[in-house]
């Protein structure tokens, strides 16, 4: 019985693991920017809700640089970057982590320069620290033009 009961477990949870629609099963946290706060005054206070909020200002910083619709099936070039903002919603370094195409690479490091400020991190920096670390990646069509994991549907 206990076994049977442990194969149970470990097929579910492999099942689960293997399931493509999983992540898309749980909702991202979203936060609705008041209406009278303007572009880079609000202050999300969950990391995944502030990074909608950057994503947002790198779409409308980029508008030239993105495309719309479904992501292709097979994406020519991924670019994951570390971004760092400091607590005035300055860009503070961006690096690539991860990336085979410098083109790509360039187009990303660019767009997040042409920002001219994001928003105030500082509802979620840590006692004592002066910046905001995470990541974002970058998602290329054969044209270099992308859209952002953080906003991008399944592809």
């Amino acid at each position: 019985m206990r076994t049977m009961r442990n194969a149970l477990i470990v097929s579910s949870v492999t099942l689960l693991l293997g399931c493509n629609a999983l992540p898309n099963l749980i909702p991202k946290p979203t936060v609705a920017r008041p209406a009278d706060a303007p572009l880079g005054e609000y202050q999300a206070s969950h990391l995944d809700a502030y990074k909608n909020e950057v994503a947002q200002h790198i779409l409308a910083g980029n508008a030239d640089a993105i495309f719309s619709g479904p992501l292709p099936p097979m994406l020519p070039a991924i670019v994951v970057v570390n971004i760092s903002i400091d607590a005035d919603g300055q860009l503070h370094k961006a690096v690539v982590q991860r990336s085979r195409d410098p083109e790509a690479s360039r187009v990303a490091l660019a767009s997040l320069k042409r920002v001219p400020r994001y928003p105030k991190p500082a509802l979620l920096l840590r006692s004592g620290s002066k910046l905001l670390e995470f990541s974002e990646t970058f998602l290329f069509n054969a044209d270099y033009k992308f859209q952002l994991r953080t906003l991008a549907g399944p592809q």
